[in-house]
């Protein structure tokens, strides 16, 4: 008979931290996360309701109204991490003295790997 080995979830407490910025900050901004150490960093094209930087920024949805193309950054972090990674975000995500976008905290309550040595379960 062969042994199950249990899932261990992540022990720490974990943040996920979503930003949604202007394109043309989001280079900046994963640079700047990169740079600080920072990995597994997820970027996504999202139509959002920010100020647009000129008109042509702006688009037109039927269901929403004036829209422009933002991008949504997001990662998991330990809790002791989050000022430091939302503190980057917002100074690299910054654009001029009007607010260039929203960042995002939430708790994580599980956070299980996918495969790995550890993890291997026998069926």
């Amino acid at each position: 008979m062969a042994y199950k080995q249990p899932i261990k979830p992540w022990s720490k407490i974990m943040k996920q931290i979503k930003a949604f910025i202007h394109h043309v900050r989001s280079a900046s901004v994963v640079e700047a996360l990169r740079d600080a150490g920072y990995r597994n960093i997820t970027m996504l094209d999202v139509k959002g309701t920010l100020k647009p930087l000129s008109e042509s920024e702006q688009d037109y949805s039927t269901d929403a109204g004036v829209v422009i193309s933002e991008i949504r950054i997001s990662l998991v972090c330990e809790d002791s991490q989050v000022d430091d990674v939302t503190s980057i975000i917002r100074t690299a995500g910054r654009i001029g003295p009007n607010i260039s976008g929203w960042v995002y905290v939430s708790p994580i309550e599980q956070a299980l790997p996918i495969g790995g040595p550890d993890n291997l379960i026998i069926r």
